[in-house]
């Protein structure tokens, strides 16, 4: 059998000789440092796939001091993540994000007490940049176990008492979501107007409650009933508002699969929407809105696009002296207005 002849692996400074330009500039763009020129950049580039050429990343980690890898933690049970197009979307967009800039994603699931503990000691070990963390609730202590670590991290929605950590997070208007569902179904008309709230102890449910109290300063305390952004909590506080409070001719729902949860409601009970009901959600989630019937009406927050963001954020982090924290993001939301009210 002939011997099979090993190509000898393309190297730095092949790549700098084959776009022209010095090793320096070449490093700096197989990097993802800053300060180069674009169309050097596309050269570079241009000459890495020619070439074939793969960074050693060992190297690169001790030039950089860097491991090319970011812990995404998610605060909640497996099984509802991945039933939750939510988080799916969430992931979506952190995972486009890291891929772009050639990071690794380490996703890592803090269900419980015994989880913490453990994920503080691997991102104390040194074996990720960053971390990104979200659906944080109220009592959790994970944000402050991170910021003991010392690793760069952004959260995802705003979190209690984030600011006392050094910790940014980018999150959408709740509020100011909340108080447009609300005055939508007051344009057409509608007096009684109910609210599924989500779970009190996440502040993208209480921002909301606020924002629809905002509106209906003086509304029944029995016209607010609580789910946990499940199909099933939906469609149970439905129900518990309809033998509350019959008259009820509109409701505000927390996120949009706790609205499909009271369309089946009203739908089992014989309630028309919009006609007896008007019903608004939030989030605007295609898997969901797709389905609804009639057409969900809801208020939309770029799912996808704060994922990215939370990764800009941390590359920015990352880049920044210690003592610099760049400021938390606020997205805008949108009423989406469709066929349910």
């Amino acid at each position: 059998m002939p011997e099979q002849t090993v190509r000898p692996r393309p190297t730095l400074e092949a790549v700098a000789a084959r776009a022209g330009v010095s090793r320096a500039t070449a490093s700096r763009v197989v990097n993802g440092g800053a300060g180069v020129r674009p169309a050097l950049v596309e050269k570079v580039r241009r000459a890495v796939e020619e070439l074939d050429y793969v960074p050693n990343h060992a190297a690169r980690t001790l030039v950089t001091r860097r491991n090319g890898a970011v812990a995404v933690i998610i605060a909640e049970p497996e099984f509802r993540v991945f039933a939750d197009p939510f988080f799916e979307q969430q992931v979506r967009g952190i995972s486009r994000e890291l891929t772009a800039r050639d990071v690794q994603l380490v996703l890592l699931w803090a269900e419980g007490p015994g989880d913490h503990e453990r994920i503080a000691r691997y991102l104390g070990g040194g074996h990720v940049d960053g971390a990104l963390a979200f659906s944080v609730h109220d009592d959790d202590p994970l944000p402050a176990l991170i910021a003991r670590t010392g690793v760069p991290a952004v959260l995802g929605g705003r979190p209690v008492g984030s600011e006392n950590l050094g910790i940014p997070f980018v999150d959408c208007d709740n509020r100011g979501g909340a108080r447009d569902a609300v005055r939508h179904l007051i344009s057409l008309g509608r007096t009684h107007i109910a609210h599924i709230t989500g779970p009190r102890d996440q502040t993208s449910a209480t921002d909301r409650i606020n924002g629809y109290r905002d509106v209906l300063v003086d509304a029944d305390p029995l016209l607010l009933c609580e789910g946990d952004f499940t199909e099933e909590s939906g469609a149970r506080a439905m129900g518990e508002l309809l033998d509350r409070r019959p008259e009820i001719d509109a409701v505000f729902v927390s996120n949009d699969t706790m609205a499909m949860g009271a369309l089946r409601t009203l739908r089992e009970r014989g309630v028309r929407v919009p006609q007896d009901v008007a019903v608004v959600g939030f989030d605007d989630m295609a898997a969901v809105v797709q389905a609804a019937e009639p057409p969900l009406t809801t208020v939309r927050q770029d799912i996808e696009g704060m994922g990215r963001i939370m990764v800009k954020l941390l590359m920015r982090l990352l880049d920044a002296p210690k003592e610099e924290v760049p400021a938390s993001v606020i997205t805008p939301t949108t009423l989406i207005r469709r066929a349910s009210a």
